[in-house]
């Protein structure tokens, strides 16, 4: 779990994710427009949209941008056909990255992505390069400032909906489960009064590689460059930062 919940901190140290959200909204409603394009409307009967529409909203995104974003996609004039890219490649220290994209010029993205992989002391790779490396699962992350339930309450309550593993930090209590369990897990947790801070279907590494010295400034300004790009949607890496590296970098 800790690179994809170390790069999660790293951004709320970094007061990144207030500064993004005006782009964060917007590529959440991307996300929802193709699924709703691609499934239907209904998020009854389209878990993609369903699972997009939970995303948007642990991101506090108004139902008003959901609406539209759904309306946009079954207008007659939907917009830009966009096309669900993946693209994998090595970043500093060898660390394994994996990105999604949604785009509506495949040469342009792939150009794009090339140039910040090789800018940032990394590479991009064949298809196939890290996927192995990585298995996809449902996250719920809980805040332990913004609940006053006891863990093994939480855990009880988790394990019984069907979650796979459950995680406590310093910060938060990090739930996951398979794919298919996820909306049940959530929806569990809901009704216990829990909200979250993560709430999302995700690649999870399997191993993480720890993370030293110049690597870490590097990487760091590989994810962020990544996640400024208008196409990506989602960034996955399997790296690791100890808290000392941390406060080095902090200077």
């Amino acid at each position: 779990m800790a690179g994809h919940s170390k790069w999660k901190n790293i951004q709320h140290r970094k007061g990144r994710q207030d500064a993004l959200r005006g782009k964060l909204f917007a590529k959440l409603a991307r996300e929802i427009f193709v699924a709703a394009r691609e499934g239907g409307p209904d998020p009854n009967n389209n878990q993609r949209l369903r699972l997009a529409i939970a995303k948007a909203r642990s991101q506090n995104m108004p139902n008003d941008n959901i609406d539209r974003a759904i309306k946009k996609a079954t207008g007659e004039n939907g917009g830009s056909n966009f096309e669900h890219i993946v693209y994998e490649g090595y970043g500093p220290g060898g660390v394994a990255v994996m990105v999604e994209a949604l785009s509506d010029n495949r040469n342009r993205t792939a150009a794009d992505m090339r140039h910040i992989f090789s800018k940032r002391g990394g590479n991009l790779g064949e298809s196939g390069c890290v996927a192995w490396m990585f298995d996809r699962k449902g996250l719920l992350v809980i805040d332990r400032d913004q609940t006053d339930k006891d863990e093994e309450d939480i855990l009880a309550v988790a394990l019984e909906a069907g979650a796979e593993d459950f995680q406590t930090t310093d910060q938060s209590y990090e739930i996951t489960t398979d794919p298919e369990s996820f909306e049940e897990v959530k929806n569990a947790l809901e009704a216990e009064g829990l909200s979250f801070t993560t709430a999302e279907v995700t690649m999870v590494p399997q191993n993480t590689v720890q993370l030293s010295g110049e690597d870490v400034p590097k990487m760091l300004a590989l994810m962020e460059a990544l996640e400024d790009h208008d196409d990506v949607q989602n960034v996955y890496a399997n790296f690791d930062i100890s808290e000392e590296e941390m406060e080095k970098y902090n200077g």
